[in-house]
């Protein structure tokens, strides 16, 4: 268990080092800028467009903090050599990858508490209010942003970086666009079309289940069994990812 902690702890260290925080200062300078766009071009639905502007932003910057976290862990590992140094100590495979995996979440934890709230502050500057399906839809984008880190520690464990990023960033738009595909299967004319479509759909994270953004955008309420069966969806599949990856990456041999 202290393995795992100092290897989280140390993960998320590592990631300050690499100045993502600067990630932050750029959604503050973006969003305030938009804000003000925005508010030049519209009255009435200004509120709504604030929320969705803000949400948007923080799901594109969330994104791509996760696709560059996680891609390139294994090989920046293997890089400078300090894997070796880890996987001849008393210290499995598999908590290694855990332990990093827990310190990227937490990275992007921090980084996403740290945006709400600068979003928060922009909302009160224009009198509009943070709500609670609003707080929902942050929720959901970390339990999207925990499962693309998943996706992308499975990448690294045996591609590099730049691929690890190319097929996490395609599967992020992939499973935003599962209804699209199975919608398009089901009207094929062709069955072998529409049964590869449906198998595409089911073998591809339904990413849509974790966005409440339209509900944060007209104030719509979420329900309890919908978030809680999201959130567990999410689990499931980064639990899963995290076992494929662990397997991959106890066969590897780093020789």
């Amino acid at each position: 268990m202290n393995a795992f902690l100092a290897l989280a702890w140390n993960g998320f260290r590592e990631a300050r080092r690499n100045r993502v925080t600067a990630v932050v200062v750029a959604f503050a300078f973006a969003l305030l800028l938009a804000s003000y766009l925005v508010l030049e071009v519209t009255v009435i639905t200004f509120s709504r467009v604030l929320v969705d502007l803000g949400l948007g932003a923080m799901a594109v910057m969330g994104v791509f903090l996760a696709i560059y976290l996680s891609a390139g862990v294994i090989p920046r590992e293997i890089e400078r050599r300090t894997l070796f140094l880890v996987v001849t100590r008393p210290i499995t495979r598999t908590t290694f990858l855990a332990g990093r995996l827990a310190g990227n979440l937490l990275t992007l934890g921090v980084l996403l508490l740290v945006m709400t709230a600068v979003y928060a502050l922009q909302l009160r500057l224009f009198d509009v209010e943070f709500t609670a399906p609003q707080a929902t839809a942050v929720l959901g984008l970390y339990a999207e942003l925990a499962l693309l880190s998943a996706v992308g520690f499975l990448m690294s464990c045996f591609s590099g970086t730049l691929v690890s990023a190319l097929v996490t960033t395609g599967l992020f738009l992939a499973g935003h666009l599962c209804g699209d595909i199975y919608n398009f299967a089901a009207r094929a004319k062709e069955p072998w079309m529409q049964s590869a479509g449906k198998a595409l759909y089911y073998c591809l994270p339904n990413l849509e289940r974790l966005n409440f953004r339209p509900h944060a955008t007209y104030d719509l309420p979420v329900s309890g069994a919908e978030l809680g069966g999201s959130l567990l969806y999410a689990l499931a599949w980064t639990a899963g990812l995290l076992a494929v990856a662990a397997a991959l990456f106890q066969r590897r041999d780093f020789k």
